[in-house]
């Protein structure tokens, strides 16, 4: 039809075409451009633009605590391992440890495969227990098998004084974000390495072998993304510099308004620079700087988008073949914390958990 208007002369028609053919491209485009990237779009776009906020306001409880503070009990200076609980679900409790099966075993793999390892599990909830051994959580008395495990508390504008952030905390960015509790482990994360080196895994891993012999490493999640699941920086002047780097990206990028941005986006963005490539694949230890990108056969065998082969009974033994190089198995927990797990059953994260937190697996009774 357009064409016929044109052909009598109709100037008028041009426009609609020009409309036409740029529609019909982009449509192209679409369909061409890098499947992982679009799941990981469509992803954040599934979130509420109204976020998830859950308040952060215990962080301002400077009373409640009773457990040791990290700023009075600092970690080693090597071989140390990190893990953050950012929620304020124990102080909206008894005070006791709210701590679920699931992150227990991530801490008690860590315990079990690097056993020279200092393994601090940092709460920013007020703890209230004048001792941590009087707790009556099940799994956090499982993980007192480990003697290389700490708990210890984080008072949040103590931990940021006299670092890069201490300013831009006082703003009440984090405070104002849509997903706080995500962006405090975001900021967390990059802070903990910044201040004391070290390695941070998420709470929804399971450890499945030393990370002893390895340094200063991430792991792509996709061949556009760097996870920020597990990051490691030594004390090195390499560990160092890009500790600042880092951390320079999380202040220059931060955005409340974006779940993935402060995380992965942090890290994607800064080895980027570094690296002088945009490629994942490019990110060499020789083109940055000696920090290394490994493969996702690493550290998230399964991709996020196939986070459902962990629960899948019928396909275990193709499942668990992924992980036969894997260092840390990523079990997605967005997306699979409703998922329910069988004790004693065939279902992948089951045989994971039996053999990797047996002690924590063994407090569950029917689901892990």
């Amino acid at each position: 039809m357009i064409l016929k208007y044109i052909a009598r002369g109709k100037r008028s028609a041009w426009p609609v075409l020009i409309v036409a053919c740029i529609f019909v491209l982009a449509t192209l485009c679409l369909i061409t451009v890098e499947p992982a990237f679009w799941s990981w779009t469509n992803f954040l776009q599934t979130e509420s633009p109204f976020g998830h906020s859950a308040p952060i306001n215990c962080y301002d409880d400077k009373i409640s605590n009773k457990i040791e503070d990290i700023s009075d009990v600092p970690p080693l200076e090597k071989d140390t391992i990190f893990f953050h609980e950012t929620s304020c679900a124990s102080a909206a409790g008894n005070g006791d440890f709210v701590f679920s099966p699931r992150q227990a075993c991530a801490v008690e793999s860590a315990a079990k495969e690097n056993p020279n390892a200092e393994v601090n599990v940092l709460f920013l909830s007020p703890i209230s227990l004048n001792s941590v051994f009087y707790t009556h959580n099940p799994v956090i008395r499982a993980l007192f098998n480990y003697s290389n495990i700490r708990f210890k508390h984080v008072n949040f504008e103590n931990y940021v004084k006299g670092t890069p952030l201490e300013r831009w905390y006082r703003t009440g960015a984090l405070k104002k974000s849509l997903w706080p509790t995500s962006h405090a482990s975001d900021v967390m994360r990059y802070l903990t390495l910044w201040k004391y080196s070290g390695t941070y895994l998420d709470l929804d891993v399971v450890v499945l072998k030393s990370l002893s012999t390895l340094s200063n490493y991430a792991g792509a999640e996709s061949p556009r993304n760097i996870g920020a699941g597990v990051i490691n920086l030594d004390s090195s002047n390499t560990g160092r510099s890009i500790a600042h780097l880092f951390l320079r990206e999380l202040l220059t990028g931060f955005s409340g308004t974006s779940w993935g941005a402060n995380g992965p986006g942090v890290i994607t963005r800064a080895l980027q620079h570094l690296c002088h490539v945009k490629k994942v694949q490019d990110m060499t230890p020789e083109h940055c700087g000696g920090f290394s990108v490994h493969p996702p056969t690493a550290f998230y065998p399964v991709s996020f988008e196939s986070w459902d082969d962990y629960f899948d009974e019928s396909n275990s033994n193709t499942t668990l073949k992924k992980h036969v190089d894997s260092y840390v198995a990523h079990l997605s927990n967005k997306f699979s914390a409703k998922r329910p797990v069988k004790v004693g059953s065939k279902q992948p994260y089951a045989l994971l958990a039996a053999k990797h937190c047996p002690q924590v697996y063994a407090t569950c009774e029917s689901v892990f």
